[in-house]
């Protein structure tokens, strides 16, 4: 890289093309947004594809940038394979790659925001499923195009859960529970980065971002006790994660890959 290159041409994402899961989410958005900013067309994925449409217009119409919405099951491989096809097809080529989506169930959802002995194996291949075999899948279907694109970069997002076990004090008094195939799935996606950063390069680089809990109206006794617990005093907000996304993406990180970036306000720094 030519070391006189000015800091903004690093950040210079025009002319490249990035496929983002989950797009039409809270952190998937933002996500979307940074790199429209910086020039990126996008293709947009979620299992809404009307949302994803929606997000894809309003990202045109705000930064000029080509934005195409795709809807797409996670649970179907058949469907996630054929992404990378559909983006190229759409912006004629491929260049960064956000795996993003994840199954978070609901609180309604059986065996999953309940105690370790209620959990059900069908929840937890649902997760795995989804946080873990789509995005092989996807990076497996896309690598081809990757590599061409000559700045192929894939992001995986983690979360503190796939590197820490949970302080389960924290959810005491609520309805909130933290399912053994969340963390085990996201676990197995930041070995997953490692193991792709070393077989994929030098053409493809490929990291993690772990985001901390991000605000979202849980309960405040939650809230309270999490806040206690982080050096930064806060929740995250979703603008927290643009810069991260921003960097792993651009030729900022050009001599980065297989690296963890905990997002957590210090989480994990105790």
């Amino acid at each position: 890289m030519d070391p006189n290159r000015p800091l903004a041409s690093l950040m210079d994402l025009r002319g490249r093309s990035a496929l983002i899961t989950g797009a039409a989410g809270h952190l998937g958005r933002v996500m979307a947004e940074a790199l429209a900013e910086m020039g990126a067309d996008l293709a947009l994925v979620d299992l809404d594809g009307t949302r994803a449409e929606d997000v894809g217009r309003s990202l045109s119409c705000k930064h000029g940038i080509r934005a195409v919405g795709l809807a797409a099951d996670l649970e179907d491989e058949a469907a996630v394979r054929a992404l990378p096809h559909r983006a190229k097809e759409a912006l004629g080529r491929l260049d960064i790659l956000i795996n993003n989506a994840a199954f978070v169930g609901t609180s309604g959802l059986e065996g999953w925001a309940v105690p370790f002995a209620e959990q059900t194996s069908d929840t937890w291949r649902r997760a795995m499923e989804v946080n873990l075999t789509a995005c092989f899948a996807l990076c497996q279907a896309a690598e081809p195009l990757l590599r061409e694109s000559g700045n192929g970069s894939i992001i995986n997002i983690g979360s503190i859960y796939g590197v820490f076990g949970p302080d389960l004090s924290l959810y005491e008094g609520t309805s909130m529970q933290n399912p053994a195939a969340y963390a085990a799935s996201k676990g197995g996606l930041m070995q997953l980065t490692r193991w792709l950063a070393t077989v994929l390069g030098p053409d493809i680089r490929v990291n993690a971002i772990c985001p901390g809990g991000v605000a979202r109206g849980q309960p405040e006794p939650f809230v309270e006790r999490y806040v206690a617990r982080t050096p930064l005093k806060r929740m995250a907000t979703e603008e927290d994660f643009k810069g991260a996304a921003a960097y792993l993406a651009s030729d900022m990180s050009s001599y980065v890959t297989g690296q963890i970036m905990m997002v957590d306000g210090g989480w994990g720094a105790w």
